[in-house]
């Protein structure tokens, strides 16, 4: 029903500033009375990090920054939603406008800064969901004024680890000044010590995902990963937002503006280093693909560079939450087509072509 209505909604809301169709959008789903997730094809079921997702299409971070609708955004079929950024004190982030969108590029460039409500309440509303169904992740970071970036990592897990199935330790943002430094290794082998012993002495499981930036060089990369193996990092989120703006965006005047670009034109970067990352960490641990997925066939990519499952935001800017059933029917149909019975099956198939260029 909502994805039908969204092409009639959408001229009304690019009418608007970004931001503000964002929140319009959040408190329509808060209005909307509770639903079941829809049942999903058992062709799409995966198994990683511990748990059972109905289905690999997951809700990146950065929609839902509060905690105000993961259920709602489970009923229209996600197989997984991760809130957040969190941090544990409340910071506006950046001065408004903070979020461009990119129409000819199908792309967005945001510059929020890690806008949270806080610790508290997104702590406050993640309890109060105990017992529902579906999976619910958060994303976690560290306030910008912070003197203790590590402190504030290891309090968001502390606190945030009995109510959700997944941590994300985001180190990747590029709209907080010095965060992408934590991805060095000798600050993130600490960071990660420090989240894993919170999460511990929290008395919770859930799982510990680490998300990188696609902007890092090879040996980066080699570093990186060997830090997440070696620390017992469940799975790597690849990636985040970039900086760089490639030469082929038509939007010439919005590509300007500084923050991170999202959407289609990271899907060829993202998957790059999607696939160089499986390249590394094997079946070592579960990758998430994210960045430029807007189609069956740019997930289906994901997949074959070695992601068990992916994420989306900017697509349903432009394409609305039909996005995700459609996502579901095309990866079914191609596994029909192709006689698969598990995801697995395709998971990092290409990742040698595809960590060449990413759209192999």
């Amino acid at each position: 029903m909502i994805g039908a209505a969204f092409p009639l909604v959408r001229p009304l809301l690019h009418r608007l500033d970004a931001e503000r169709a964002h929140d319009l959008t959040i408190h329509a789903l808060a209005a909307l009375p509770p639903s079941a997730p829809p049942a999903d094809d058992p062709l799409l079921a995966v198994e990683a990090f511990g748990h059972r997702f109905p289905n690999p299409v997951g809700l990146a971070a950065g929609f839902d920054k509060g905690a105000r609708v993961p259920d709602a955004l489970l009923g229209l079929g996600f197989g997984f939603v991760e809130v957040g950024g969190v941090v544990p004190r409340p910071q506006p982030g950046n001065p408004k406008p903070r979020v461009f969108r990119l129409p000819a590029d199908r792309a967005v460039i945001n510059r929020f800064g890690l806008n949270s409500e806080g610790l508290p309440t997104v702590a406050g509303r993640l309890r109060a969901r105990a017992g529902r169904p579906g999976l619910v992740g958060v994303n976690i970071g560290a306030n910008k004024d912070a003197a203790d970036r590590l402190a504030d990592y290891a309090a968001c897990t502390a606190a945030l680890a009995p109510h959700v199935a997944f941590v994300t330790v985001n180190v990747s943002s590029p709209n907080t000044p010095g965060l992408r430094d934590l991805q060095g290794e000798a600050f993130l082998d600490a960071l990660l010590a420090r989240v894993v012993e919170a999460r511990d002495a929290s008395g919770a499981d859930p799982a510990v995902l680490l998300k990188i930036a696609p902007d890092m060089g090879l040996d980066a990369l080699d570093a990186v990963c060997a830090t997440a193996v070696r620390r017992g990092v469940q799975a790597l989120v690849v990636s985040n937002t970039t900086v760089a703006r490639p030469d082929t965006l038509r939007e010439a005047a919005l590509a300007r503006e500084t923050g991170g670009l999202s959407g289609r034109p990271l899907l060829a970067p993202s998957t790059r280093m999607l696939a160089q990352a499986w390249q590394r960490v094997g079946t070592a641990m579960p990758l998430v693909g994210v960045g430029g997925v807007d189609s069956a066939a740019a997930a289906w990519t994901k997949l074959r560079a070695g992601a068990s499952l992916v994420q989306l935001y900017s697509g349903l800017v432009y394409e609305g939450p039909g996005l995700v059933g459609r996502i579901k029917a095309g990866l079914a149909a191609r596994m029909r087509a192709e006689g698969l019975t598990r995801l697995a099956g395709i998971v990092g198939r290409d990742a040698a072509a595809l960590a060449r260029d990413g759209t192999g």
